[in-house]
């Protein structure tokens, strides 16, 4: 998947049911994002730190974050600092990875650029 092809998709609903993503289709979907997102070594969650160079820009982008989880219906845990934020994102209702976790990880990477 290409990251054109990425941003223009929507988070779809997960109750479960299905299986995560293993280690092999994350790092093959993660092309398509940023390479500052990593994947955790159990291939359960993706996360980046942000940095920023005031508390407002950083507010800022935590509201934007915000935003887009509630748009897509997919919320992220955030960490959030001074000049930073973490963003981590994991389907909890399979209790791992999904496309919807880089769909959100695209999202955030397009309103930086």
């Amino acid at each position: 998947m290409n990251s054109n092809e990425l941003e223009k998709k929507h988070c779809v609903p997960c109750e479960g049911g299905v299986q995560p993503l293993d280690m092999a289709a994350a790092k093959q979907i993660s092309e398509a994002i940023d390479p500052g997102w990593k994947i955790s070594n159990d291939a359960k969650e993706i996360s980046k730190e942000f940095k920023f160079s005031t508390f407002n820009k950083t507010i800022s982008f935590v509201n934007a974050v915000a935003w887009i989880a509630e748009s897509e219906d997919h919320h992220p845990d955030l960490t959030v600092k001074y000049g930073s934020c973490k963003v981590v994102y994991t389907t909890h209702a399979i209790g791992g990875l999904s496309e919807n976790d880089f769909i959100c990880a695209k999202k955030i990477d397009n309103i930086l650029t």
